[in-house]
Parts: C-alpha cells; sequence; structure tokens
C-alpha cells in the first residue's frame, strides 16, 4: 500500500517493465483471478545517480484510466534530517488518470505524520493531452528555489521562505523515481471503466 491504500505489487518482470526500440515502458496490468491482481513497475536510481541540484527532466507519455496515478519524483539518498517527510520529497508531476490532462508538481516536508506538511501546484492542459502525446517535465533547483516546468511553461516556485517555521531540507542529494501506481487515497480506485493494461512511456530522464 505504500502508505496510500495502493493496491499494487512492483514487480520486476518485463510483462511491468521493459526497454522497446530505446522506450521504457512501464506497465500497470490486472489480472483478475490472480495473486496479485494488480502489478506494476517503480524504478530508481538509489545508489546509483543522485542529484542536489541542477535540472532534472524526463520526457513522458502518461497512462489514462481511473484510479491510475504515474509519477516522477525525488527522495532523499541517505535521510540526512530523518524519515519521511522531515528530508523532503520532490515531486516533479504526478498525474491522476482520471483527471489526465493536468499535471501537478509538488514537495512534502515538515514533521512526522500528522504533523507532515505538503504544497505545490498544478496546471491543466485540458482534454486527454497528457496521454495522448509525450511533454517534458521538469525542476529548475537551486539551493533555495524549485521551479516546476512541462515543455518549458512554468507553472510553479517553491522557495524556502514559503515554508514558515520549518527549515527547507531541499539542500541535500535526491534520487530518481519512476513508477505507476494502482489506485490509492488520492486518485481513488479503478472502476470498470478502466481499461488495463495502461502503459507510462518514457523516451529519456536526464
Amino acid at each position: 500500500g505504500w502508505g496510500n491504500s495502493e493496491l499494487q505489487d512492483y514487480t520486476n518482470s518485463p510483462d511491468n517493465v521493459n526497454v522497446q526500440n530505446g522506450t521504457l515502458r512501464i506497465t500497470a496490468r490486472q489480472d483478475q483471478g490472480q495473486t496479485p491482481e494488480f502489478t506494476s513497475g517503480r524504478l530508481r536510481t538509489k545508489g546509483l545517480a543522485a542529484f542536489r541540484s541542477g535540472r532534472i527532466e524526463a520526457r513522458i507519455k502518461m497512462p489514462v484510466g481511473q484510479g491510475l496515478w504515474p509519477a516522477f519524483w525525488m527522495l532523499p539518498e541517505d535521510y540526512s534530517y530523518g524519515g519521511w517527510p522531515l528530508s523532503g520529497e520532490i515531486d516533479i508531476t504526478e498525474v491522476l488518470g482520471q483527471t489526465a490532462g493536468e499535471t501537478h508538481g509538488t514537495i512534502h516536508y515538515g514533521a512526522k505524520w500528522p504533523m507532515n506538511q505538503w504544497q505545490g501546484n498544478s496546471l491543466n492542459f485540458g482534454g486527454t493531452a497528457l496521454h495522448d502525446e509525450f511533454h517534458v517535465y521538469s525542476v529548475e533547483w537551486k539551493q533555495d528555489t524549485i521551479r516546476w516546468f512541462i515543455d518549458e511553461q512554468l507553472y510553479s516556485i517553491k522557495v524556502d521562505n514559503n515554508l514558515g517555521t520549518f527549515p527547507w531540507r531541499f539542500d541535500k542529494e535526491f534520487h530518481i523515481i519512476l513508477n505507476v501506481a494502482i489506485g490509492g487515497n488520492w486518485p481513488g480506485y479503478p472502476d470498470n471503466s478502466t481499461v488495463f493494461p495502461q502503459q507510462m512511456l518514457v523516451d529519456y530522464v536526464r
């Protein structure tokens, strides 16, 4: 459940994660009557590549459907300030499959649950644009500022004094994560309108 009441098991099966013709494919599947019923993929660069600032971007074509929750995001490499969310989380993009024309960029910080904090902004492209074609999702991350973009369009800025009394913890190395969750407290759950399998297609990450 990953703390969000999600349904999927993440696997290393090529049915869920593979590369075809230079494109990474993360596939969310439902296999009725099987255990687990829902499977998907989650990849991370922990121990392989971590960053403390700079421009982080990926070109992605999103899945679509009620209850799907694809994300391109970052977590601390070492949790120097303590466990989640004390050391921060940077969500470069999250998309809800039922509103697949909208991207959400968010930071998580603060104290341990239930005193955890988050803030962010969203941009609605309208219709089904984010699963109709590839888009570039990015952050430009400096010592005390993070900016969010989609296709070079700036839609959010967060700076250290936005956090009020909570300290800015985005000054250590973070690694990258790509995944497609199924269900959960935020997107809700698949229903009869959700068509499986669905794929998150990643052209590049850099």
